[in-house]
């Protein structure tokens, strides 16, 4: 897996970090993104920033300045992402927990479902966040996406902390789950499969500026919208969700419902951002690019089949691994008409039309009625 903590070492230019103040940094990083054609720079702080100069990458504007906004659908999704706002600990799992430690309350296959799920999701959440804070954050120059990113680092935070509540709260062994990235194939094929694009965008010595790297951002824009948050989280979505309309695992359930919120959102944003990166920079979307985007998603679909697969070997919940593989075809064809590339698999359609009622969720609502009580971030509270 990645050493992230590589990211504290020398950038391999002879300076290591600690030597900078962050006042320092500031100066620096901004007079290197203000370079002009010449090669001169100029202090970014002499003029006033200006819509023309703002650009979702290689942008000239202080990337420090909210506005004047540019990109108000970025903004529009950090306030939407705010609203949303939840924390694991409000559910109630006291249901889980005695289901749980009923012999007889779920099945074997029940059971599986549950620990791969954990398995996956507690460390895929860790590489989204890791891939945003050490990666795309410092390639993108539109500060309303950065304000975005960052609530979106948070919230893959807050899943992370979910899976944890989770196992905690059914007495589950956390190094088996934990580890399951590295010891389950099905997982690891998967996180293999993203690593390769987490490493571009995380390698120090990674600048955008030139066609080649431009490209290699917009790809791996591309997988972790589409392929890591857009498919290869749903066959796990699924499952969960299915055991909760079944009154099983509420609580898990209610929270899995959260982060598909929140994922879909995530997914929803990514997308409007490679639209935006192709829209600037047209001469990036280019056919072999677009041959070798039809090719990963291609993968991505078989991995996710093999985690489904995996998953449930057997039918459980009035569900099976084939169902999966067309509901995986009509997800990629979906995301493939997000980004502007021809749809792969003709015909495909949906067997869980129910998920698209998950997605469309009120924070307020009682989904299982597992809640204490219903919650308000403080911006909405009524003091009076």
């Amino acid at each position: 897996m990645l050493q992230f903590e590589e990211e504290t070492k020398s950038s391999g230019s002879g300076v290591e970090s600690s030597k900078y103040t962050p006042q320092d940094l500031l100066i620096t990083n901004e007079k290197e993104r203000t370079k002009n054609h010449d090669g001169d720079s100029s202090d970014p702080k002499s003029e006033r920033v200006r819509l023309e100069d703002k650009r979702i990458i290689n942008g000239k504007a202080d990337v420090n300045q909210l506005v004047p906004f540019k990109y108000k659908w970025a903004w529009d999704k950090y306030l939407s992402g705010c609203a949303n706002h939840w924390m694991p600990q409000e559910i109630n799992m006291s249901r889980d927990v005695e289901l749980w430690k009923n012999p007889k309350g779920l099945t074997d296959d029940e059971r599986l479902i549950v620990k791969r799920n954990l398995g996956f999701f507690s460390t895929a959440d860790s590489l989204a966040a890791n891939n945003i804070v050490l990666g795309t954050y410092r390639h993108i120059t539109a500060p309303e996406c950065r304000q975005y990113l960052l609530r979106q680092g948070f919230e893959e935070a807050i899943h992370t902390h979910a899976y944890q509540y989770i196992v905690e709260s059914l007495g589950l062994d956390e190094s088996e789950i934990f580890n399951a990235y590295k010891e389950v194939g099905s997982i690891r094929e998967k996180d293999e499969f993203l690593i390769p694009f987490i490493e571009t965008l995380t390698d120090p010595a990674f600048k955008t500026g030139t066609h080649e790297n431009d490209q290699k951002l917009l790809k791996s824009l591309i997988v972790f919208a589409c392929i890591m948050e857009g498919l290869f989280f749903y066959v796990g979505f699924v499952q969960i969700l299915a055991l909760g309309r079944q009154n099983k695992m509420t609580g898990a359930a209610e929270q899995y419902q959260y982060i598909l919120r929140d994922e879909s959102m995530h997914c929803n944003f990514g997308i409007d951002l490679i639209n935006q990166l192709k829209l600037e920079n047209p001469s990036l979307w280019t056919k072999d690019l677009k041959k070798e985007v039809t090719s990963l998603i291609k993968q991505g679909v078989e991995l996710e089949y093999r985690y489904a697969e995996d998953t449930m070997p057997r039918g459980v919940l009035g569900l099976n691994a084939p169902m999966f593989k067309e509901y995986l075809r009509y997800v990629a064809n979906r995301r493939c008409q997000q980004i502007g590339i021809e749809q792969i698999y003709e015909g495909a359609s949906n067997p869980f039309p129910w998920m698209s009622e998950m997605m469309d969720l009120k924070k307020e609502k009682n989904f299982f009625e597992t809640r204490v009580t219903e919650y308000q971030t403080g911006g909405a509270l009524n003091w009076e």
